[in-house]
């Protein structure tokens, strides 16, 4: 989990539990980087200004640990093992309770994201229509906002479920989420929107996400259940399908859509679906991006058409970022289509720029086999000037 972005291959991190002691050494060493975590203090900076010399001469016999940032260990976890390993090597890790230390970081970074509540954003992608380039739907995403500690929510989401809170990370997440949809409603109430919100499975099967009171919520900000998705990835092995089942069927009743998120990404995802019986079966990216060029991933894709439509599900395409790859999604019959290619995260759910979408379609059709039939009438063309 990445404390501060990477600014050069040489990195150091060096952690004590005194304050005065840390900051002195944060002073020092130029171009570092202070992060109080409540268990002690970390300062992240360059191998060139964090040196052994410049800490032993500000140690004053008081126990520390700097060790090197690994910068070959993969980015989500570089920053959590050289914190452990700092940790480990003061000598006292097991007289602040941090001789498991790394669960016990990651609840410290969790906490410290829960401290900065007020500063966490949410934006909205859309879900472009492949048939009449509208949007159908935004996706709420959740960036977090941690000075000196950034984070995506991925990282955040590993932690809360290395901890045992991803319960209460999905609860916080969707207060503010249905507080920030109810700012926007409130200023234009009759605006159509739909949206789709992210969910760990387990978090439906807390009292806490009980069907009816998910209802209200979503109703206090202006919403109706039918205007909201739940999008679903297993990441945890579920306690309880068959009450997980209830709770889905409950939702439904009410009016709220069902979706899989990251379909294909594991057995997992399509057990999910089996579960589920979802509204709706997001492909993961890794099978759409590259499909352009890969016989097995178009494949694939043409098998996940079939099958959404067996169970009356729509079928969306995640991380279109290639104008090959829509390509090869619009000839397989993809209902709708999200990534950068299509329309890129907002403050605000708003309908991506017209002539961006059109001139994405304009080029496919370039792309495409003579023998395949043409695109709808509703994809427009764009003028000769690139106007749409």
């Amino acid at each position: 989990m990445p404390f501060w972005s990477r600014r050069s291959d040489e990195e150091r991190l060096f952690w004590a539990r005194d304050d005065r002691f840390a900051r002195g050494v944060a002073d020092a060493a130029t171009a570092s980087h202070i992060l109080d975590l409540d268990a002690g203090w970390c300062v992240i900076g360059p191998a060139a200004t964090l040196d052994d010399a410049v800490v032993a001469g500000l140690a004053d016999g008081r126990p520390y640990g700097l060790v090197a940032i690994d910068p070959a260990a993969p980015a989500p976890d570089r920053y959590l093992h050289a914190l452990t390993n700092a940790v480990q090597q003061s000598g006292i890790a097991n007289r602040i309770g941090m001789d498991q230390s790394p669960l016990i970081a990651a609840g410290k970074l969790l906490d410290y994201f829960f401290t900065l509540r007020s500063r966490h954003h949410v934006v909205f992608q859309p879900l472009v229509d492949l048939r009449t380039l509208r949007t159908a739907e935004w996706e709420c995403l959740f960036r977090p906002e941690m000075p000196m500690l950034p984070q995506s929510i991925t990282g955040i989401v590993d932690a809360a479920i290395a901890t045992g809170r991803s319960v209460d990370l999905d609860l916080f997440i969707v207060e503010r989420i249905l507080a920030r949809v109810g700012e926007i409603v409130a200023r234009d109430p009759r605006r159509p929107l739909r949206l789709a919100i992210n969910f760990a499975p387990a978090s439906l099967l807390d009292p806490r996400f009980d069907p009816q009171t998910l209802a209200t919520r979503v109703r206090a900000a202006g919403l109706s259940p039918r205007q909201v998705t739940l999008e679903c990835t297993e990441q945890q092995a579920i306690p309880d399908v068959v009450r997980l089942k209830r709770a889905v069927r409950a939702l439904r009743r009410l009016g709220f859509g069902v979706a899989v998120d990251d379909a294909g990404a594991g057995y997992a995802s399509f057990t999910l679906i089996a579960a589920l019986r979802p509204s709706a079966i997001k492909i993961d990216r890794e099978i759409v991006q590259g499909s352009g060029r890969d016989v097995a991933k178009r494949a694939l894709i043409e098998a996940f058409v079939g099958f959404a439509r067996r169970i009356d599900a729509r079928l969306v395409a995640e991380g279109i970022e290639r104008r090959a790859d829509l390509a090869v999604l619009v000839d397989a019959g993809v209902d709708l289509g999200q990534g950068y290619l299509l329309g890129r995260a907002t403050p605000e759910p708003v309908e991506p720029p017209r002539r961006r979408t059109a001139a994405a379609f304009e080029a496919i059709r370039k792309l495409r086999s003579p023998e395949v039939a043409p695109f709808p009438a509703a994809v427009p063309a764009l003028a000769p000037d690139g106007t749409g």
